[in-house]
């Protein structure tokens, strides 16, 4: 009987150190586009696909808190702890953030293109926490309203 309650312990356990973990907790983003906004810049037209991401409450700001400890984003030795990059459905990297500051700003997300180059169909986020080497890869979204 003490070997059974040991090991319907050890399992609670280690379903409450599974729980807590970040990578066991943390959802996928749900990523959908919000508008396009036209703008000029270095003498071009571009448009700007703007995002957000809809379950962004779930993750926590150390998420996206500075992480001078790792390494660099260009010049920027406190760029967050998690990056996001935007892909198209190829897998092409289009652009990317690596200093979002906190979690409210994963519903300011865009990419840019210049006005008369076609967009992908779709398009798709990977965050990456750097500190856990986790990855969370988003739904495919739309590129259009």
């Amino acid at each position: 009987m003490n070997v059974v309650k040991s090991l319907v312990f050890f399992g609670a356990i280690m379903t409450s150190a599974l729980a807590a973990s970040p990578a066991a907790a943390l959802p996928n983003p749900n990523l959908y586009l919000t508008g396009t906004e036209y703008y000029s810049a270095n003498g071009h037209n571009w448009i700007r696909y703007k995002y957000d991401v809809f379950n962004k409450d779930q993750y926590p700001d150390a998420l996206f808190a500075g992480a001078p400890g790792l390494p660099p984003c260009g010049l920027n030795h406190n760029s967050s702890r998690t990056w996001v990059d935007f892909f198209d459905e190829t897998g092409k990297r289009l652009y990317g953030f690596c200093a979002l500051g906190k979690t409210s700003n994963l519903g300011s997300l865009w990419f840019s293109l210049e006005e008369g180059v076609l967009p992908p169909s779709y398009i798709y986020i990977e965050m990456t926490d750097r500190q856990t080497n986790t990855k969370y890869k988003s739904n495919l979204a739309d590129t259009t309203m």
